[in-house]
């Protein structure tokens, strides 16, 4: 099991090398051959992904709370 801390500062690691990937896709079709307008519904999702991530982050270091398979 990591630490808190570690937990924190790889979870932050991670879902900040998303964004900026994320971005930087979203970026380079906008400004690429879409243009703003072909752009934009990849933008919505972009937006509503990295939502998803930095949530998912929050509940899971800063908060603590786990994830487990009640099935299993």
């Amino acid at each position: 099991m990591l630490g808190h801390k570690t937990k924190i500062l790889a979870g932050l690691i991670g879902t900040l090398l998303v964004s900026v990937f994320v971005v930087g896709l979203a970026h380079s079709i906008s400004t690429g051959f879409a243009g703003f307008w072909g752009g934009l519904p990849f933008w919505v999702i972009v937006v509503f992904v990295l939502a998803m991530a930095f949530y998912d982050f929050y509940e899971e270091c800063i908060l603590g709370k786990e994830w487990h398979d009640k099935d299993a």
